[in-house]
């Protein structure tokens, strides 16, 4: 049997439990965006575009920690993305695709479609909702949520800055395509203060 032409599986950890919880830790570095576990590993990173780029569109890429390119985002003209497995941009490698719907001062909504369940239909996969500012973003399917992005407290008697460029998002159990996840957290604050 031929397992060559099966998607690869996105899976952050792959000795994380399902029936748990994971939180990854989101961090600027160099222009960039680092998602690291609980122990401060490297899980995810997406690198700074570089301004020499010739595409008429925005790309993001994201990097699993071995430095292997795990999805690649692009933007187009109008504001809608494409995700593609790997780093080609080829109709074959094709995701999702995701779509801006409302987009205020204060909330920013996307729906997405998943190549293969509602591809030709009107009828989203998923959707994102959140305020950018705020660091907020909720990812569900249906009635379900499937990610939450939030900032960072300390709690106790010595308050501590956790400046809004460190925040966290919390991936709820059953959905085990981390690398998915990491990617409409991308695409929600791209463009943002974020990425300054």
């Amino acid at each position: 049997m031929d397992t060559s032409a099966s998607p690869p599986h996105y899976q952050a950890n792959p000795q994380i439990a399902i029936g748990i919880a994971v939180d990854l830790f989101i961090s600027k570095k160099g222009g960039g965006l680092m998602f690291a576990d609980a122990s401060g590993n490297l899980v995810f990173r997406v690198d700074p575009q570089s301004n020499k780029s010739t595409l008429p569109h925005r790309r993001r890429v994201l990097f699993d920690s071995l430095g292997t390119p795990v999805i690649t985002m692009d933007r187009n003209t109008k504001g809608s993305w494409q995700g593609f497995r790997g780093t080609d941009s080829e109709e074959k490698d094709l995701v999702f695709r995701v779509e801006r719907t409302l987009n205020t001062l204060s909330t920013s909504e996307f729906e997405g479609f998943l190549v293969g369940e509602n591809w030709e239909d009107s009828k989203s996969d998923f959707k994102m909702k959140g305020c950018p500012f705020q660091r907020s973003c909720t990812i569900w399917k249906g009635n379900s949520i499937l990610a939450q992005t939030s900032l960072m407290y300390k709690l106790g008697i010595q308050k501590i800055f956790v400046p809004r460029c460190r925040f966290r998002v919390t991936i709820f159990p059953g959905f085990v395509d981390h690398a998915l996840i990491v990617a409409l957290i991308v695409i929600f604050f791209d463009g943002r203060k974020l990425w300054i």
